[in-house]
C-alpha cells in the first residue's frame, strides 16, 4: 500500500507523504539562499504528519501551526524590513534548517521565450555586465517547466536559489536581471527572480482553470485532455513518427549513405555540387524550391598560421532549422531548432594552416530552410576574423514531406498555470514581470480579454487585488513593408495598450529595441530599463518618474485633419532624430490605409492625408516592423502604436 500511495501522489503532483513515517518537509521555494518579500505578511508553508505540531524560528521570533488532514501547514510571519542574511529553523519530528534568507522585493518573472532568454545568450552584447555581475544581493529561483492538464500541482519540479556572479548570471532571465539590477542599485534592497517561463506559450496556457471557465473554447480544448491515458496514447503516436521521419530521413541522406564516403569528410569531391549565396535560403536562391529534408553545405576557408593552436569560434547566425556542423571532418557543434544562434567553440587543433573544410548538414523540417540573413558568419580565432558569407556549395541528400506534428501538451490551456503558477502562489511577492504574446499574434482578437483575465486571475490567487503587473509590449520584428498593410503583431500590441486599463499596470515599449531578423532580439536591457521604470510608478509610488512613452488618449478630427491627444507626454512630444514624424496611416469608410503626414502641435500630433476627405481610423506603427515610426517624449521613451477610431462606431 505504501508504494501505490507513493505512485498516485506522484501521478497526482501531491507530496509523497506517508502518514506513519512522515517528516516535515518543504515546498523546493523555501529553501537556502531564499528571498522573501519586505513589508508584507509572508507565508511559510509545508507537509508534515496529520496533526503534528511544526514550529518555525526566524529572527528571535517562533511561529507554531498544526497540520491538517491532509498534511499541510502553514504559518505567516509578519511584513519585514529588508535585511540578511538570516537562517531560518523548521521543527516537528525532525529538524530543517534553511540558511542565508535575506529579505527583499520579489518579482515572478512569466511569460515565453523572451523572458526565458538567459544572459548566457547575451554574453557577447553585454560581456562588461556579466563580468561585473558579482553580487549576492540579487538571486534567481528558476522553475523547471513541468505541466499538468488534469489538476494544480503543490510543488515545482525542481529549482534553487542561486545568487548571482559572473558564472552563475548566466542561467539568469536576460529581461529579468537587468531589471533587478536597476532595481537593486536605486533601492538598495535584496532583488529576488523567480523565473517561471516557457518559450513558444500562449497566453491561455497560464490561465487557472477558474479563469478558463470565461473562455469556453479554451475550456473545451483542456477538457479533451483530462484523460492521461488519452494523452500518453497520443505521446506515444506522434513521438513515433517523428522517430520514424528522423530514421528515414537518415536512410535516404545520401550524404551519409553506408558504403561511401561521407559528405562531411574533409577531402570528399564536392566539385559537382553547385553553388549559393550565404546567408540566404534555398527556396529564393535555388532550382530546389521550399524542398523539405537534408541539404548539406561546404565552403573551404583559407586559415592563416596565426589563427591555429588556438582556440577559435564559429558563428553561423540561425539556421533553419536543424544542423550538425563539422569543421575539417570533425563536429564541431549541433542544434535542433531554428531559433539558437549558433556559435560554436572549436578546440585547438582543429584548425589547420591553410586550406579547411567547413560542412553544414541543415535539415529543413517544414518551410523554407536555409541561413538567416543579416547574421555573423564568420571564423574567429587569435583576435583575427574570417568572414564565411558569399558562395557555400550545397547539395541535397535527401528529400521527405514535412515533418509529422505534435500535440503541444505543455501549451493547452491551463496546463502551465497549473504546473508552474499554482505552486509558486504561497510565496509573497512584489508584483509580476509579464513577457508574452508572440505565440497569440496569429489569433490577436481575443488577447486583450486574456490578459485582463490572466491578471485578475493571479491577483485573485495571490488574495492582492493591487498586485502590480508589468508587461512588454511586443517588440518589433520580421522585414518591413514599404505601405501600410494588416499585421498579428500590430494588433497584439494594441490590445496590451488597451490592457493598461487595468489598474496597477504597466507597459514597457520596445518597438525600437528588436531585430528584424530574430524573434529573440539581444537588447535585454532596455526592456529590463523601461520595466524598471514602470515598477517605480506602478509598484513603488514614485508619480513623479515619467515611465511611458506617449500613449494615445483621444482623436479629434475636423475635415480631412484629426488631431490625436496623448498622455504621457513627458517633457514633450518630439519626432525622434528629427525632421517630419512617420509612421501614421489613416483610413476613410473604404478601410484603405494609406501613409499620413504628421506634425507636433504641442502635446498633440495633427495627421492627414489630402486623398482622404473624411478619416475614420488613424493608425501608428502599425506594421510586424514598424521601421521608421519616431514619435518619442523627450524622456527617449517611444509612443505605444495604436489603431483610433475618429468618431464613436455605429452599431
Amino acid at each position: 500500500m505504501k508504494i501505490k500511495y507513493i505512485v498516485i501522489s506522484l501521478l497526482l503532483g501531491l507530496p509523497a507523504v506517508h502518514h506513519a513515517t512522515a517528516q516535515v518537509r518543504l515546498p523546493r521555494l523555501v529553501s537556502d539562499g531564499m528571498v522573501l518579500q519586505r513589508e508584507q505578511p509572508v507565508h511559510i508553508w509545508g507537509w508534515a504528519k496529520p496533526g503534528e505540531s511544526v514550529s518555525v524560528a526566524f529572527q528571535g521570533k517562533t511561529y507554531r501551526a498544526t497540520t491538517g488532514a491532509d498534511g499541510h501547514w502553514r504559518v505567516t510571519l509578519p511584513a519585514m524590513k529588508a535585511g540578511g542574511p538570516f537562517d531560518m529553523g523548521i521543527k516537528a519530528s525532525n529538524e530543517l534548517s534553511v540558511k542565508d534568507v535575506l529579505v527583499g522585493d520579489v518579482w515572478l518573472c512569466s511569460g515565453q521565450s523572451n523572458m526565458e532568454t538567459p544572459m548566457s545568450r547575451l554574453r557577447d552584447k553585454f560581456p562588461e555586465v556579466i563580468a561585473q555581475a558579482a553580487n549576492p544581493r540579487i538571486r534567481q529561483f528558476e522553475v523547471p517547466m513541468s505541466s499538468s492538464l488534469q489538476r494544480p500541482r503543490t510543488d515545482v519540479a525542481g529549482g534553487k536559489w542561486i545568487a548571482a556572479d559572473p558564472q552563475t548570471v548566466l542561467q539568469f532571465s536576460g529581461v529579468a536581471y537587468f531589471f533587478a539590477k536597476e532595481l537593486n542599485a536605486k533601492y538598495q534592497v535584496p532583488v529576488g527572480i523567480i523565473k517561471d517561463a516557457v518559450g513558444g506559450s500562449p497566453a491561455e496556457a497560464w490561465l487557472s482553470p477558474d479563469a478558463l471557465r470565461q473562455f469556453p473554447t479554451y475550456e473545451q480544448q483542456a477538457a479533451k485532455y483530462q484523460d492521461s491515458t488519452v494523452v500518453a496514447g497520443i505521446r506515444q503516436r506522434e513521438n513515433a513518427a517523428v522517430a520514424d521521419w528522423h530514421k528515414r530521413l537518415h536512410q535516404a541522406d545520401l550524404g551519409e549513405a553506408r558504403g561511401q564516403q561521407k559528405w562531411s569528410a574533409p577531402d570528399y569531391n564536392a566539385s559537382s555540387w553547385a553553388t549559393m549565396q550565404v546567408p540566404g535560403y534555398w527556396a529564393n536562391q535555388t532550382p530546389l524550391g521550399p524542398v523539405n529534408g537534408v541539404v548539406w553545405f561546404r565552403k573551404e576557408v583559407d586559415v592563416p598560421a596565426s589563427m591555429v593552436d588556438q582556440p577559435a569560434r564559429l558563428e553561423l547566425g540561425t539556421l533553419v532549422d536543424a544542423d550538425s556542423t563539422y569543421i575539417n571532418g570533425q563536429l564541431v557543434g549541433t542544434t535542433g531548432y531554428q531559433y539558437p544562434p549558433r556559435k560554436y567553440e572549436v578546440k585547438p587543433g582543429v584548425l589547420k594552416a591553410g586550406k579547411n573544410v567547413v560542412v553544414v548538414r541543415l535539415i529543413s523540417n517544414g518551410g523554407r530552410g536555409g541561413f538567416t540573413p543579416d547574421k555573423n558568419y564568420q571564423l574567429r580565432a587569435g583576435g583575427q576574423t574570417l568572414d564565411l558569407r558569399g558562395p557555400w556549395q550545397y547539395q541535397l541528400g535527401a528529400t521527405l514531406p514535412p515533418t509529422p506534428g505534435t500535440t503541444p501538451f505543455q501549451f493547452q490551456p491551463g496546463a502551465l498555470y497549473n504546473g508552474m503558477i499554482a505552486p509558486v502562489l504561497p510565496y509573497a511577492i512584489k508584483g509580476v514581470l509579464w513577457y508574452q504574446g508572440e505565440s497569440n499574434a496569429g489569433r490577436p482578437q481575443d488577447y486583450q480579454a486574456l490578459m485582463t483575465s490572466l491578471i485578475n486571475d493571479w491577483r485573485q490567487h495571490y488574495q492582492r487585488p493591487a498586485l502590480p503587473f508589468l508587461y512588454v509590449q511586443l517588440a518589433n520584428f520580421m522585414a518591413a513593408k514599404p505601405e501600410p498593410s494588416e499585421s498579428g503583431w500590430a494588433a497584439v500590441r494594441d490590445a496590451q495598450r488597451r490592457t493598461l486599463a487595468v489598474p496597477h499596470t504597466g507597459m514597457a515599449v520596445i518597438t525600437d529595441a528588436g531585430e528584424w531578423n530574430d524573434i529573440h532580439p539581444l537588447d535585454k536591457q532596455t526592456v529590463g530599463h523601461r520595466l524598471a521604470l514602470a515598477a517605480e510608478k506602478v509598484a513603488y509610488g514614485n508619480k513623479k518618474v515619467v515611465a511611458s512613452g506617449p500613449l494615445y488618449q483621444a482623436a479629434q478630427p475636423a475635415g480631412n485633419h484629426v488631431t490625436l491627444k496623448f498622455t504621457d507626454v513627458g517633457g514633450g512630444l518630439i519626432a525622434k532624430g528629427g525632421g517630419p514624424l512617420k509612421g501614421f496611416a489613416v483610413a476613410g469608410t473604404d478601410k484603405k490605409f494609406v501613409w499620413a503626414q504628421a506634425k507636433i502641435e504641442g502635446n498633440t500630433v495633427v495627421v492627414w492625408n489630402d486623398q482622404v476627405t473624411a478619416p475614420v481610423t488613424v493608425r501608428y506603427a502599425w506594421a510586424d516592423n514598424p521601421e521608421g515610426a519616431n514619435l518619442y517624449n523627450k524622456e527617449g521613451l517611444p509612443a505605444s502604436p495604436f489603431e483610433a477610431a475618429t468618431a464613436p462606431v455605429v452599431p
